[in-house]
């Protein structure tokens, strides 16, 4: 009886796991349902094996436009997300918390959309930053705090390497939105993302970047 027992227990464990959700999969072309947004001239996006990977190659000539996919992500069922990026140059010098510097060679954007409450909408936007040092957070100049932005990667990173990065989306929303004051109140708030987004910029400060993203995947660990 017991035997049984732990293989029924051991078979809702496997499907209480929620599965990897790959939002790219680079090497089966698994880019058509992202759509392209532009805002200041177009940005090139193009997949290719880059480094002995497959990578979306980004190419930014004084323009800024991005890959955008509209996908509810629920972050109680996969709250990390999972990527890689390489650039090849950065933007120096560049005061990333102006207006004028507001360029970035790689961000990737998450999304709560608040619908006709647009005052709702936030963002984060994990970024890699030229000038700005690692693990900071900073009000987008153009839109405030509803866009947060947080310098994943700083002026310290190395150009021309593949850095592998993980976060918990759910955590950091709590973290730069604020807390809510109870698990179910955060929940209400930031339990699920909207839209996800990829832009390589470079039109506030006219110059050109070069840059690759890996994979975008959601998982629950």
């Amino acid at each position: 009886m017991f035997r049984w027992v732990m293989i029924l227990y051991s078979l809702s464990i496997c499907v209480n796991v929620a599965a990897d959700i790959n939002l790219t999969a680079l090497d089966k072309s698994g880019m058509s349902l992202w759509e392209q947004k532009i805002f200041s001239g177009e940005s090139s996006y193009t997949p290719e094996m880059y480094r002995d990977r497959p990578a979306l190659k980004a190419v930014s000539n004084a323009s800024a436009s991005g890959l955008v996919l509209k996908k509810s992500i629920d972050l109680s069922e996969t709250p990390y997300m999972s990527w890689s990026w390489l650039v090849e140059k950065t933007l120096f010098p560049l005061d990333e918390r102006s207006k004028k510097g507001d360029d970035f060679v790689t961000r990737l954007y998450v999304v709560i959309d608040g619908g006709f409450m647009f005052w709702k909408t936030l963002s984060l936007n994990y970024v890699w930053s030229s000038n700005q040092e690692k693990d900071l957070v900073w009000d987008n100049p153009f839109a405030g705090s509803n866009v947060q932005m947080m310098s994943i990667r700083g002026k310290d990173a190395q150009t021309s390497k593949w850095y592998e990065e993980r976060r918990n989306v759910y955590e950091d929303l709590i973290q730069v939105f604020g807390d809510k004051g109870s698990a179910e109140a955060n929940q209400d708030a930031y339990g699920v993302i909207d839209v996800i987004a990829i832009m390589t910029d470079t039109d506030n400060s006219g110059k050109q970047a070069e840059s690759y993203y890996g994979d975008i995947i959601f998982s629950a660990q």
